[in-house]
């Protein structure tokens, strides 16, 4: 296969987009990421845009037709993907698959979600019930926010088999919060909490489902925003004028898909979870303990222990001791989620798995927050799901 680089990398900040309208922030992504590298749009053979709440969140469809109102991209191979939160890193995979498929030399992902509106505010209820869409029908009943409901039984399930305390576990979101410190593109960046804070039941940090142990600091964000790579092959590098010396190269990549429903598979040891990393690595010639920068799909606390597991850090049920260990620090043996994750950075669904592999390649080129910064990174390893532990994306980065 052809050696594929990511060429550039763009994001807005996470949190609210107040009164941009889709093909405004569709646009903004595309424009944004081309000035990265001074190219124009008309240099991108190809393109892939993923999203999952465009239709009931945002009565949006045929995205790919708000990429070719950018002057430049009208008649090129384009498509829209959604697969649950694994959206962003579905649309990467996509580009990347193109390209290999000899449809052109560069490409372009964008993933990006608009779940507030214009004074940004957000509905509660109707955003719980769109993201319950994501689950199996049998599994809704008696729910009214499904994946806080759905992730809260993963959490007392993972507690249970492994001897772990919801304050192991509170680890996670501590560091993250204080990762997000320095990452101005953060939600949650001017919002510190301390492990005390992140334990108690009090002020906002309240339990989500009674009788189950998530808490509101275990959670990721509501958020708006948008994010967008340029990945090209070497060809493609020499046509944008981007030196291979200034880029990361995608070494690696898998995607696999469990059962929607939850019921019946080990949650615990997700199959196609760990078959798409293996994949990523194998096609990287690269192990686990080669990784020292990652950022992995917390969207709830739990995820980030499972997810640390995953990603071969961690043997099963160590994964939350990982970062009680502060292993998972910058400073650590990984800096996991130094970007803050989705708890602290936030979550804008399409967009999360492309800011994933946008800030893993800062990271490996040197160009993080100094605060936050890896020393010597060496291999980078990124980790996107989507629903309930259903849709798997991985990649494997390491310097050109």
């Amino acid at each position: 296969m052809k050696s594929v680089y990511v060429a550039a990398f763009h994001q807005s900040r996470f949190g609210k987009l107040m009164g941009m309208t889709v093909p405004e922030i569709v646009d903004h992504a595309i424009q944004g990421v081309c000035r990265e590298i001074g190219a124009p749009a008309s240099s991108l053979d190809v393109g892939s845009i993923g999203a999952a709440c465009n239709f009931p969140l945002n009565e949006q469809g045929l995205l790919a037709g708000l990429m070719a109102m950018t002057p430049g991209l009208e008649g090129k191979p384009i498509e829209a993907v959604e697969n649950a939160c694994a959206s962003g890193g579905q649309a990467v995979l996509s580009v990347i698959h193109k390209l290999q498929l000899g449809m052109g030399d560069t490409g372009i992902a964008v993933g990006y979600e608009k779940m507030r509106d214009a004074e940004g505010k957000m509905d509660g209820k109707l955003i719980g019930k769109v993201l319950g869409y994501f689950s199996h029908p049998d599994e809704r009943e008696g729910k009214v926010f499904v994946f806080p409901h759905l992730f809260a039984e993963v959490m007392q399930v993972y507690m249970d088999a492994h001897g772990v305390t919801e304050r192991d576990l509170a680890h996670i979101p501590v560091q993250e919060y204080a990762n997000a410190k320095y990452n101005p593109c953060a939600q949650m960046n001017k919002v510190q909490i301390t492990l005390e804070q992140a334990v108690r039941t009090e002020g906002i940090n309240r339990y989500v489902v009674e009788g189950l142990p998530l808490k509101t600091y275990d959670c990721s964000q509501i958020t708006d925003g948008y994010a967008a790579l340029i990945v090209a092959t070497e060809a493609g590098l020499e046509k944008l004028g981007v030196k291979k010396s200034e880029c990361v190269e995608i070494a690696g990549w898998g995607q696999a898909t469990d059962p929607l429903r939850k019921a019946g598979r080990d949650v615990l040891h997700p199959a196609g979870a760990y078959r798409a990393m293996r994949t990523a690595y194998d096609m990287a010639g690269a192990k686990p303990e080669d990784v020292n920068v990652a950022e992995v799909h917390d969207c709830f606390s739990v995820m980030g222990a499972l997810a640390t597991e995953v990603i071969g850090k961690a043997e099963p049920g160590k994964g939350a001791q990982y970062w009680v260990d502060g292993k998972a620090r910058p400073d650590g043996e990984c800096g996991i989620n130094t970007s803050g994750g989705l708890i602290a950075k936030g979550h804008p669904i399409g967009a999360t798995g492309i800011a994933m592999i946008g800030w893993s390649s800062l990271q490996l080129l040197g160009k993080a927050p100094a605060e936050v910064q890896v020393k010597n990174p060496r291999v980078a390893a990124t980790f996107n799901i989507g629903g309930p532990i259903c849709a798997s994306v991985c990649t494997v980065l390491r310097g050109a």
